[in-house]
C-alpha cells in the first residue's frame, strides 16, 4: 500500500474542460477534509480507451499527456499516473483494476468521479458496483454532477466540435481558458518575410487536435522575451492554420506572426492562445493580394486582442 492516503479522481480527462474541473476541485477539498496527510492523485488513459475498443474513432487529443499532467498539476494534483490502454488493460476485472491501481499502489481511501463512468472488462466497475466494493475495502465512492450549460453538458466531445467549426471563443468558454498549442519554431519557406508579414512555424511538441484551418488572432507567450501587452506579459498574434494554398501547398501548416517584436524565435517553443477566428483560409490570385489580406488580418488583431 501507497504510504500515502490519496483522494483519488480516475477518468479520461481529454481536454481538462470545466466540468472536469469541477472533479479536480471536489477532490482536492475531500483530501482537505481528510486530513493534512491526504494527498490528490489523478488516474487517466492514454490512449483513450474508446478508440481502442472501436468505440470512436482514434483522434489526436485535446490534451497530450505531458501537458495534462503539467496542467493537473497546476491545478493542485500531487500524483497523476497515466496508464497506457489495451485490450489487457480492457479486459482488467473491476476488483483487479481497483486493487493494483488504486488501493495498494495510492491507498485510495475515496475515489472521485463523474456520475456515467465505469471501468474494467464489459464496463462491469459502475458507480454502484464500485460503491459495493468500496464498502468492503474501506473507501468511498463520490460522484459529481455533470456541469450543464448551453443546451448540454460541458464535455470533451462539445469542445472537438467548437475547434472544429473555428469556434475558439466557445471552445475556451467550455475549456475555462483559451485552446493553446506549444510548438518548437522550425524552419518553414520564408514566404511571410519576403512578404513584409514574418511568420514563426511551429511543430507541435506533442501530437494533438487541431481547430479548423484558417487565420485566427491569438495571444502568443514568448520566452525570455520583453513583457507584451497581454496577459502573462504575452504577445499579439495573428494565427495561420492551413495548407497555404496561394502557394499549393500540400502540407497543414501552423505558423504565427507575432505583432511588434523584433526577434529571432528559431529553436524556441512558443504557445499559442487561440482567441478568435478572423477568416477562413483564401486562395488569393497573387502575392499583392495576400499581402493586402494579410494586413487587414493583422489590423483585426489589434482591434481583437485589447492590451491588459
Amino acid at each position: 500500500m501507497s504510504g500515502r492516503p490519496h483522494v483519488v479522481a480516475v477518468g479520461v480527462f481529454d481536454g481538462l474542460h470545466r466540468g472536469h474541473r469541477r472533479i479536480i476541485d471536489t477532490g482536492r477539498q475531500r483530501a482537505g477534509e481528510a486530513g493534512d496527510d491526504v494527498g490528490l492523485a489523478v488516474v487517466t488513459f492514454d490512449p483513450h480507451p474508446d478508440a481502442v475498443l472501436g468505440k470512436a474513432a482514434a483522434e489526436l487529443p485535446l490534451t497530450p499527456p505531458r501537458e495534462k499532467a503539467d496542467l493537473l498539476r497546476a491545478w493542485g494534483v500531487d500524483r497523476v499516473h497515466v496508464l497506457p490502454f489495451d485490450r489487457e488493460l480492457a479486459d482488467v476485472e473491476p476488483e483487479e483494476f481497483v486493487e493494483r491501481h488504486l488501493t495498494s499502489t495510492l491507498g485510495m481511501i475515496r475515489l472521485i468521479t463523474g456520475p456515467d463512468f465505469a471501468l474494467g472488462r464489459g464496463r462491469r466497475g459502475t458507480v454502484a458496483h464500485l460503491a459495493a466494493l468500496g464498502e468492503r475495502h474501506g473507501f468511498a465512492v463520490e460522484t459529481v454532477p455533470l456541469l450543464l450549460e448551453h443546451h448540454g453538458a460541458v464535455s470533451s466531445t462539445r469542445v472537438r466540435g467548437a475547434l472544429r467549426g473555428g469556434d475558439v471563443g466557445f471552445a475556451a468558454e467550455l475549456l475555462g481558458r483559451p485552446y493553446s498549442i506549444v510548438g518548437r519554431v522550425v524552419h518553414g519557406w520564408g514566404i511571410g518575410a519576403k512578404l513584409a508579414y514574418p511568420t514563426a512555424n511551429l511543430d507541435p511538441l506533442e501530437p494533438r487536435f487541431l481547430p479548423a484551418d484558417g487565420v485566427y488572432a491569438g495571444w502568443v507567450h514568448v520566452p525570455g522575451a520583453a513583457i507584451g501587452p497581454g496577459p502573462a506579459g504575452a504577445w499579439r498574434g495573428a494565427i495561420s492554420l492551413g495548407l497555404r494554398p496561394t502557394f499549393d501547398g500540400h502540407d497543414r501548416a501552423l505558423e504565427v506572426h507575432v505583432l511588434d517584436l523584433d526577434k529571432n524565435l528559431r529553436d524556441m517553443d512558443l504557445r499559442v492562445d487561440f482567441t478568435a477566428w478572423i477568416r477562413g483560409q483564401e486562395k488569393f490570385e497573387d502575392a499583392a493580394s495576400l499581402v493586402e489580406a494579410m494586413g487587414r488580418d493583422v489590423a483585426h488583431c489589434r482591434d481583437l486582442l485589447p492590451g491588459v
